[in-house]
């Protein structure tokens, strides 16, 4: 949930003239540069494993960059009557990190957080629900690209609400290979090389729900996860795609419905407004200090697939992620000290050779076109096939 910020309609005054065929001011209400700081709560309870919570601050609306992140904050999960159970700060600042736990499901069970500047805030006690696990996910093709979709169900009837999120990784190998560097005035040996492949991930950033209680059976069919077109980048090589199954409570899940329409569906002037809302975390030192966010709890179900190029239409056109490295620019030997200033970097591949002869030159390319550890990680992920 990275986009809970103040949800703040910017008005049009809309102005007609017999001489001007229109003009629109845009009126920005004081309120927005008074926007007070939040504390955001993302994530949710695990029952049966880690726990992993994100905090941050809602931020104006016409601030740059990510939200401002909570750090240092005292966060543990509290059974009701019982123990408690740590979530330590990880390595990535804001984001909190429990051992892998199994809570009973007969017990109920909140977050609390205590932010370094002595505001405390706790969720509603909620009692854990198990999803169903995921009976598959299946992908097809078409002429406008490729689509993603989850099916389960839950024989006992008993879950009704669904939630996923998914994690998609892709392989990324360079198209041009480099050998040498400009440094200093003069080219060298790459030491150490460039690495020759590289795993993007990235997580879904849409809501995606589903509910069943219109159905006789607890049954989800086809629901639609992604859909990528006939020119994407990510299935060049290997694509792979991990789901994640949350049920939800109706509270839950009304929740979450109405985040999705305040985050997807706004947009136009005919658009509804946004509506308000908060969650289920409250601060217990302040009832004037708000928080944001549902705290649930429950087990998680996943499951992951693999598409590869090769079982994709051989006359889609995907492509490379590296089109706008071509054509190289290209530069003789004679001109090298002229063309670069001082101090550069620049990897480059040595062109020109003429059969027996000497080499004349060099083919030049920025960090982004050789180096795939610009667009993803160059550790091989443990699940990779």
């Amino acid at each position: 949930m990275r986009t809970i910020l103040s949800l703040v309609r910017v008005s049009l005054l809309w102005c007609i003239t017999l001489l001007l065929p229109g003009c629109i001011d845009a009126y920005m209400p004081d309120v927005i540069s008074a926007t007070k700081h939040y504390l955001v709560v993302d994530g949710s309870i695990n029952s049966q494993g880690v726990t992993t919570i994100n905090l941050s601050r809602t931020y104006d609306i016409s601030a740059k960059g990510l939200p401002p992140v909570e750090v240092a904050a005292t966060v543990y999960i509290e059974e009701e009557g019982g123990a408690r159970y740590p979530l330590p700060e990880s390595t990535t600042k804001g984001t909190y990190t429990s051992a892998s736990l199994t809570l009973s499901p007969t017990k109920n069970y909140r977050l609390h957080i205590r932010t370094t500047g002595g505001k405390e805030y706790a969720s509603n006690y909620v009692t854990p629900r198990s999803a169903p696990p995921i009976d598959n996910v299946s992908w097809r093709t078409t002429d406008s690209g490729l689509t993603i979709y989850v099916n389960s169900h839950d024989e006992t009837n008993a879950t009704r609400y669904y939630r996923w999120a998914f994690e998609e990784t892709w392989e990324i190998r360079p198209t041009l290979i480099a050998s040498v560097e400009y440094v200093n005035r003069r080219v060298q040996e790459l030491q150490p090389p460039y690495p020759p492949v590289c795993w993007a991930t990235e997580k879904s950033s849409t809501i995606i729900l589903g509910n069943t209680t219109s159905l006789a059976q607890d049954v989800v069919s086809d629901q639609l996860l992604r859909s990528l077109p006939t020119s994407t980048d990510r299935l060049f090589i290997k694509y792979s795609m991990l789901v994640k199954q949350y049920a939800q409570s109706r509270e839950e899940y009304e929740y979450w419905s109405l985040l999705k329409k305040n985050t997807e569906s706004i947009g136009s002037l005919f658009d509804p407004l946004p509506a308000q809302f908060t969650g289920n975390v409250r601060c217990l030192n302040d009832d004037t200090e708000l928080a944001l966010g549902y705290v649930g709890a429950g087990s998680v179900q996943e499951k992951r697939i693999f598409i590869s190029r090769t079982q994709v239409p051989p006359a889609w056109r995907l492509s490379t992620g590296y089109e706008s490295c071509f054509p190289p620019d290209t530069v003789e030997l004679k001109n090298v000290p002229s063309t670069f200033a001082n101090p550069v970097i620049v990897p480059v591949v040595p062109v020109f050779f003429k059969l027996g002869g000497p080499l004349r030159g060099y083919t030049i390319a920025t960090i982004d076109c050789v180096d795939c550890r610009k667009r993803g990680s160059s550790v091989r992920p443990s699940f990779w096939q």
